[in-house]
Parts: C-alpha cells; structure tokens; sequence
C-alpha cells in the first residue's frame, strides 16, 4: 500500500485513498507538473502464479483498451507505470457516486431516472460494440458505473473487457461478477453483445428493485413483483434483455435503445393487441395457403399477402385523421422497414398537418434510425427519402415553443442533404437530385462559415457570389418539378437572404443583386397555381412576408449592421 504524500513515477503525489478493490487501491493523486489530479490505480503483484498473471493481463488488456476509446462516458487512461513489484495506471479522476452506493444510501430509484441511466448505458454499448473489433465490457453493474454531479454516468474498472473474436466458440478466461453475468460468462460459449445486454439487464433491475443478485439464495423475478408501480413495458425490455438464451435477447443495443424510447409499444397491452392482428392475419393466410400444393407457392403467397397488408396501410384515405395514418405507416414499417414508401407518407402526413417539432421529429427518427442499416444506401428511392427528411428540416421544423431558427433548421437537415450529395451513385436518374444538391450548397455554406465553432475565416462576397449562382441555376432548372418541391426551394432562398441580410452588406454584396433575388423568388412563388393544401400554405406564408423581408433587407443595407442567427418571424 502506498502512503500518503508518496510521489509516484517523479510526478503523481499520492494525496489519500478514494477506493478498494479485490485486487487494487484506488488514490486521488496531484500531478505536480500539470497541477492536475488523476486518479492512480494500485496493482500490486502478489506472485500467485496463474492468479498474478490473470491479473496482469487484465490490467494490461485494459489500458491498452482504454487508450484506444473515446466517449464521454469512458474515462481516459494517461499512463502506466511498472516499478517491477507494483503497477500503477494514472487515469482520470472522476467526482462523483457508484450506483452501488446510492443503492445502499437511497435503496430502489425512480424508473424515470433508471430509464435515463438505461439510455447513457446503452449509448456506450453501442459505442464499444461498434469497435473494430467489438469491445465486450463483461462487468455492468451497479459499483462501476459512476453518477456525476452533473448528472452524466461514467462506466469504469475495464479489466475484464475482451475483443471479441469471431473464430472462438468460448472465452478462455471466466471473468464478471457472479449474479450479474449471463450463462455465457462462464466459459460455456463465447460472450458477445448479447452477454453485455444480459449485464445491463440485471444491473437495471438491481436499480429497480434493490434485490442484489449477488447475494445468497437470490432468485429473478420480474421488477413488478417487486414494484407493483413499474411500468409493463420496462418490466417486458429488462425480462427480455435478460433471457438465459442470447437468441432470445435483443440482439443489439440499437433494438434495446429503440425499446428504451418507446417502452410504451412493449408493454403486453400493446403486445396482445400486435398478437391478436397478427394472429388474424395468420389465419386468414393459412385459409389461403392451405389451396396450395407447392412449397414454392406457398411462399410467393405468404409474401404477397404481406405486400397486400402493406399496400393496404401506405394507401389509407385522405379522409383518415393524421393520428391513423401516422398510426398505419408505423404499422406498415413494422412489415418492411427497409421500404422507404412508408416513411416518405409519414413524412407527407406531416407537411400537410404542418407541423414538425421535436416530438414528431423524434418520433421519426426512432423508425428511421432503428432500420437505416437495412436501407438500399444507393438506390433512388433512399436517395428520393433522404430529399425529403432534409426538405421537411429545413422548411418546417420548428421548436416546443413554435419558435424557430433558420440555423437551427439548416443543422437538422444537413446530414440527409450531404448523404446525397457524397453518393457518387446517385448523381444521375434522380428526380430531385437538382434541388437536393442545392440544399446541399445552402446547408453546407452555413456548416462551414455561419454555424462551425472552428470557422478561421468568415465567408467573402465572393463565396456568397458563388451561392447566389448555385441558387439561380437551381430556380432556372426546377421549372419542370412539382408546385410543391419548386415552392419549398423559392422559400429556403427566401429565408436564407432574410437570415444573412446584415452579412451580405458587411462583405459587400450589392442591395441590387440580393432584391433582384428576392424579386425572382417572389414572381416565381406567385405565379404558380396549386391545389394542394400544403402547397398553397407554403405560397401564402411566401407572398406574405414578401414585404417584411424585403424591408428588412433594405433596413440592413441602410443601417449598415451586421446580423447574428435569426428567429424567423
């Protein structure tokens, strides 16, 4: 055991002890160069044979793991130290409570926070089974997780992480914690994501509950005989991720994050009303499929009713309530998640309630990003998807409160825009590709000189010049495209002049050439004759503050001054 006031290495003053382990000493230690405290981990060598080389290694596989990540929920290992009988790993210092000890302290959490915890946990996962190769951390419990005062969780203690390696059938060395660990941990097979989602099961329902699965005599039980008061569909995710057979888990922590934001699809209510239509459905195909003789038939049949019951939910009547047809798009993704045809209706059930907000944008987006892997990358369709996610960011999104920035809306429609744009595949045969790439331009103009932190230098009359041009082409070759897209691209120019307004005079953009633009796009806007609901909202929200920008415009040019993010009006 070192002593206090011990200088580690030349450098790390030992200032007291901060934690004990079965094999280590934890020390809040000074770096007297940096005048930093880290924290410095104690190992020392017991000369206990094959018990001291396991340990070794751990600790070696560890900082050679560690040095390797980043995320902010993992601490960062900053050296390593072998004096020959002991090792020391400097790593950072993290303030704050275990989970353990606020279990002992506090007793069972609320579930609105262990769901919380549950999504940062889930979120690192992710992140160390996304590695090339996968990182199996192996130890989830309550003790190596640490709560900051902030609020954020930082996962600790990584010796017994492991890359996983696709060629074994089994881990050689058997290491977690016993009543925490999945069957696998114990050498029978190999421990893979799905051992680390049985992890976080256990250690959400010692959360839960308060039962320590460590102790004697300890036996599972759903958190609701513990708890009446929690919620069926937590109860349904943590029975899940905890099921002796690894098939029979979520098979990523992408489908438990989807479960985590939607607990409420999984409770058994939502479950037997699923079971029941499927049932149904089921019947009425075996009725059919029993007409058939082929094995080869049969299957083209089940696979066309399936097409049929998805045809049936994307084509619901304009009359339907845009809570049913939200409701029926969900339900035809459940059939085909890698179909675009659904998302894209969802999308248009949006543009014409005219609504976008966080809450249907994270509605959304928890289909699309559970199921984008699926996705055909190069198709036209993905391409036509991408189009009008980043469309309906740019000219609808909007914040809680109904306010809204031009900025903010170019952020949030960049990335589908750029994945456009940087598929090579995709340049030709495209409907929309014209007026996606120039999305692109305005987005990516934003990206690099008005939103970047690191921006070195501001953007010059001629970068604006050059967007200006982009724009024109754009509005000279969209003639032929619907009233809908062609009024959509006249109101992101719209917006992007009335938000940079002070800069283009700073730079010296001539007044001339930005009316003219804003004339263009007027004369356009008004010119069209539609029909659509969502069309004439968007001409009518144009024509309408055609005059307010306009002067705001010339009120920038006459005053001289230079303007920061806008709150559209």
């Amino acid at each position: 055991m070192t002593k206090r006031g011990a200088v580690i290495d030349g450098k790390y003053e030992i200032l007291k002890e901060i934690g004990r382990g079965g094999m280590s000493v934890v020390y809040l230690a000074m770096d007297q160069r940096l005048n930093k405290q880290w924290a410095v981990k104690e190992i020392q060598k017991r000369g206990k044979g094959k018990q001291d080389e396991v340990v070794v290694n751990s600790l070696l596989a560890e900082a050679d793991l560690m040095k390797r990540l980043d995320h902010a929920a993992l601490p960062r290992i900053v050296d390593i130290i072998d004096n020959g009988a002991t090792i020391y790993v400097v790593m950072d210092y993290i303030e704050g409570e275990s989970l353990d000890k606020i279990l002992r302290e506090y007793g069972p959490q609320p579930e609105e926070r262990v769901l919380d915890w549950a999504k940062q946990l889930c979120d690192v996962l992710a992140y160390l089974h996304a590695q090339k190769p996968p990182i199996i951390y192996r130890d989830m419990k309550p003790a190596n997780v640490i709560l900051k005062p902030e609020g954020n969780l930082k996962v600790i203690d990584f010796g017994t992480a492991r890359e996983y390696k696709e060629e074994h059938t089994r881990d050689t060395t058997v290491l977690g914690t016993r009543g925490y660990a999945s069957p696998e941990h114990y050498g029978l097979r190999q421990t893979d994501a799905r051992s680390d989602i049985f992890t976080l099961g256990m250690t959400l329902h010692h959360l839960l509950t308060g039962a320590d699965p460590r102790r004697t005599g300890y036996r599972y039980a759903p958190i609701r005989q513990w708890n009446p008061k929690l919620s069926d569909g937590l109860e349904s995710i943590i029975d899940k991720c905890t099921a002796m057979e690894p098939k029979e888990r979520y098979q990523n922590c992408g489908e438990l994050m989807y479960d985590l934001e939607h607990p409420n699809l999984v409770t058994r209510d939502f479950k037997r009303k699923q079971k029941r239509r499927l049932t149904l459905f089921l019947a009425a195909a075996a009725l059919t499929l029993l007409t058939l003789v082929s094995g080869l038939a049969c299957r083209a049949l089940a696979s066309n009713l399936y097409q049929n019951q998805y045809d049936t939910l994307v084509s619901v009547v304009s009359s339907t309530s845009f809570e049913e047809k939200i409701s029926a798009y969900k339900n035809a993704i459940e059939i085909y998640p890698y179909e675009p045809e659904a998302y894209m209706r969802m999308l248009e059930a949006y543009e014409n309630e005219g609504t976008f907000g966080p809450e249907e944008s994270s509605e959304f987006l928890a289909l699309y990003n559970a199921n984008k892997s699926r996705f055909d990358g190069g198709s036209k369709e993905v391409a036509e998807l991408n189009y009008r996610i980043g469309r309906m960011y740019f000219n609808y999104y909007t914040e809680e409160d109904g306010s809204c920035s031009f900025a903010g809306r170019v952020q949030k429609a960049y990335p589908f825009f750029a994945a456009n744009y940087e598929n090579q595949r995709l340049a030709e045969g495209v409907e929309h590709k014209l007026l996606s790439d120039c999305y692109y331009q305005i987005c990516s103009f934003y990206k690099d000189y008005i939103l970047s932190a690191v921006t070195v230098e501001e953007a010059s009359r001629e970068d604006y010049e050059r967007l200006f041009s982009e724009m024109e082409r754009a509005i000279a070759a969209v003639e032929t495209v619907g009233a809908y897209d062609r009024l959509t691209l006249y109101n992101g120019i719209f917006l992007l002049l009335y938000d940079q307004r002070g800069n283009l005079k700073s730079v010296g953009v001539e007044l001339a050439a930005v009316e003219r633009l804003l004339d263009t796009v007027y004369e356009k806007a008004a010119s069209l004759s539609v029909r659509k609901v969502q069309s004439k909202r968007l001409q009518r929200e144009i024509l309408e503050n055609y005059e307010a920008y306009r002067e705001a415009v010339e009120r920038a040019y006459a005053n001289g001054t230079a303007v920061g993010e806008t709150r559209l009006p």
